[in-house]
């Protein structure tokens, strides 16, 4: 049984790609885990458009100011849905992107989370095709990881604070 903290502290943001293909079979088991994460009343807004073709992973990286990086990629995965008049719309969609992280970690995979704000979501819509109703929560691109960071904890006792808030 995999220590579910060990696993956890093992995800990492990895911005350095050998160029490999992310294996199909591996995107789909951490596409699994993303959908088996908790959601407002078992509404489920999370698609994804998973692009794996060289010169669209490359493009979209582009697009994005913060994911330049991922040109080298095996895959981009975009996590999407109808974010009008869904209240728990970002809640739902950043539970099922960490699950996708830490599944994608601990299948071999990196990726890094580039969010999406609404200044970028008319680029990378047109290029994969979204009508405007949809909503690109995240740019993430993934693939066989060119570096190794060492897993880590980043607790930190000062912002835990039991029972009522105290500034000290």
């Amino acid at each position: 049984m995999i220590d579910i903290l060990k696993a956890i502290e093992a995800r990492r943001s990895v911005r350095k790609f050998t160029g490999a293909a992310a294996p199909r079979e591996k995107l789909v088991a951490a596409l699994e885990a993303a959908m088996a994460a908790p959601t407002a009343r078992n509404l489920k807004p999370w698609h994804f458009v998973v692009v794996t073709e060289r010169s669209a992973v490359g493009a979209l990286c582009k697009a994005h100011p913060y994911a330049g990086f991922g040109v080298d990629a095996g895959a981009v995965i975009l996590p999407f849905g109808t974010k009008r008049e869904f209240k728990w719309f970002d809640q739902d969609m950043a539970a099922s992107t960490e699950n996708l992280l830490v599944a994608l970690a601990n299948l071999g995979l990196g990726a890094t989370w580039c969010g999406m704000d609404d200044e970028r979501q008319a680029i990378v819509r047109e290029a994969v095709g979204l009508p405007e109703d949809q909503y690109i929560f995240a740019l993430i691109p993934v693939g066989v990881p060119a570096e190794a960071p060492s897993p880590r904890t980043q607790y930190e006792a000062s912002r835990v604070h039991w029972e009522r808030f105290r500034s000290e």
